[in-house]
């Protein structure tokens, strides 16, 4: 088996990804459930771009035409969901952000009246 340039620089940088997503799991910024899903993913991609026919053969399941089709199918449905956790992600964000404002603002109520007080 011959691999084209394409297959060889691709192959490299999701070994690249995977890598770095090791790294980020070490330092403790990735989650075991992150480590498993992003290397399980990379995993997964190195094999469609090594085994092409695999990818025929899935789309055959899928009742697509071509398992270039498949592929782009099945990615479009991941980003949708990615987009869609840090959508929520953002969201509970924005809530934490203002709770924690809140608090804060409140904690800095009394100083700032004691202040106003004692000026008059």
């Amino acid at each position: 088996m011959s691999l084209t340039l394409t297959q060889i620089l691709l192959t490299l940088f999701l070994i690249f990804a995977i890598s770095r997503v090791v790294l980020r799991f070490k330092d403790g910024e990735v989650s075991w459930l992150a480590l498993l899903f992003w290397v399980t993913l990379f995993s997964l991609a190195i094999i469609a771009i090594l085994l092409p026919q695999i990818t025929s053969e899935l789309a055959w399941i899928l009742g697509v035409g071509r398992g270039a089709d498949a592929v782009i199918y099945i990615s479009i449905v991941l980003l949708f969901y990615l987009v869609f956790r840090l959508y929520v992600y953002l969201g509970d964000l924005r809530h934490d952000i203002t709770e924690l404002i809140k608090e804060i603002a409140l904690k800095d109520l009394p100083k700032r009246h004691d202040k106003k007080t004692s000026k008059d």
